[in-house]
């Protein structure tokens, strides 16, 4: 069961990311977050799991380190762990988008089973919306993205195939299935 902590953690991610909406679509950020907790929680996360799901851009997005050790003061050093491990880049300027993509994956290649679970329900979420927002915006849709449709469909099959080898095996299938997908819409 999910207790006051889980409350706490979906008041900060809302206070973090409220004046955040998603890259092209003017959707608030919190969508995101949202999306990536229920799938976390339907494919068995536990509370501090949930909690990682709801806060796994904080550090990314709104404030760096200084919002790592808010989350790990309020949530405890699993959660911290958990969000850290889930966080590409906690400076700004960010590293170059390629270098900050591999790092992640070389990353993942060696992550505890608990991250890779968040992980690929973060990864799930964002390949499911660009098969969404492509409907509507067609090729005009990689525009929205660093890595262009190239490096976009280049990162989201080495994810796929992370997950496909390390697990979680159902979210792995899932993202390849829909991987293919945007591959053979674009």
């Amino acid at each position: 069961m999910l207790t006051d902590r889980f409350d706490r953690a979906l008041l900060l991610a809302s206070e973090l990311h409220r004046q955040q909406t998603r890259k092209g679509s003017g959707t608030p950020y919190v969508a995101h977050l949202l999306g990536v907790c229920s799938l976390a929680l339907e494919h068995g996360a536990d509370e501090d799991q949930a909690i990682a799901a709801l806060l796994h851009d904080a550090v990314e997005d709104q404030g760096g380190q200084a919002t790592l050790q808010r989350i790990r003061k309020e949530f405890g050093n699993r959660v911290g762990d958990l969000v850290a491990a889930l966080t590409d880049a906690d400076t700004i300027p960010k590293p170059p988008w390629r270098q900050r993509k591999e790092r992640y994956l070389e990353h993942l290649a060696h992550a505890p089973d608990e991250v890779l679970l968040v992980s690929a329900c973060d990864k799930l979420y964002n390949a499911r919306t660009i098969v969404e927002d492509h409907a509507d915006a067609g090729m005009a849709l990689w525009q929205r993205f660093t890595g262009g449709r190239d490096g976009t469909l280049w990162y989201y099959r080495e994810l796929a195939g992370v997950f496909t080898a390390r697990g979680p095996h159902r979210l792995a299938r899932l993202l390849a299935a829909t991987v293919d997908r945007l591959q053979r819409l674009s």
